[in-house]
């Protein structure tokens, strides 16, 4: 990873991969949790019952978040190398023409003529690949896809996310167990909000907003058509 020209103030689209899937599988496992437990304890307050679906939630949960994960990002990461075999092909077959193309994306960005070319050729001095990977495509080494790592983060972060309902569900009386899990949930939302909101350097409000939201309409939905229904969701 390159320095920080400016390590006293960062930028944070390096943590985009991990944090993305870190709260998208925390986001997951809460909500979805939360609603398979609240929807089964609306139509059967058995606490076995409840306790059953509850882990096998987490642990389904978990295995395809984490395996989701892997396969998208794989398939980005497949896109990423075929573009840049294909821009070392090109480099080594047509110089002049990427050179050229070079020049006019920084030419379209606000330079000169003259400035755009000088810009360019000693970029490829440099380092050819380098710059139309960057410049061209879009990509760098902080950005690209890291299959595993997104995998990790939002396997563990469901997990964790879906353990508090889970727990919620089997620390208080079957009487108590949806009324539990809600407010438990929606504490742990909110957390997550303000977390993935400090991690991005992002407002924490709208993040909080946003997220509580949705779980919100989401365990209501499945509450109420295991009520209604009688049957688990």
């Amino acid at each position: 990873m390159t320095p920080s020209a400016h390590p006293d103030d960062p930028h944070y689209v390096g943590r985009g991969g991990w944090l993305r899937a870190a709260v998208l599988g925390g986001n997951d496992g809460i909500i979805s949790v939360a609603s398979l437990i609240i929807g089964v304890a609306a139509a059967d307050p058995d606490p076995s019952v409840i306790a059953i679906s509850g882990v096998a939630g987490l642990v389904a949960g978990a295995m395809s978040m984490a395996a989701g994960e892997y396969i998208s990002v794989s398939a980005q990461r497949d896109l990423e190398q075929a573009d840049i075999a294909r821009e070392k092909q090109a480099i080594v077959e047509t110089p002049q023409a990427e050179l050229e193309e070079l020049t006019q994306i920084y030419k379209e960005r606000g330079l000169s003529d003259d400035t755009a070319a000088l810009v360019a050729r000693e970029l490829t001095q440099h380092d050819p690949l380098e710059a139309h990977l960057r410049d061209e495509l879009g990509l760098s080494d902080d950005l690209a896809a890291n299959p595993l790592q997104a995998a990790f983060a939002s396997g563990v972060s469901f997990t964790v996310g879906a353990a508090l309902p889970v727990l919620a569900a089997l620390l208080v009386p079957s009487s108590l167990t949806i009324a539990a899990i809600a407010l438990v949930s929606v504490f742990a939302l909110a957390l997550l909000g303000a977390m993935g909101a400090k991690l991005g350097g992002a407002s924490i409000a709208p993040a909080i907003v946003r997220v509580v939201g949705w779980g919100i309409i989401a365990m209501a939905a499945t509450a109420a058509i295991g009520s209604l229904f009688g049957v688990a969701v």
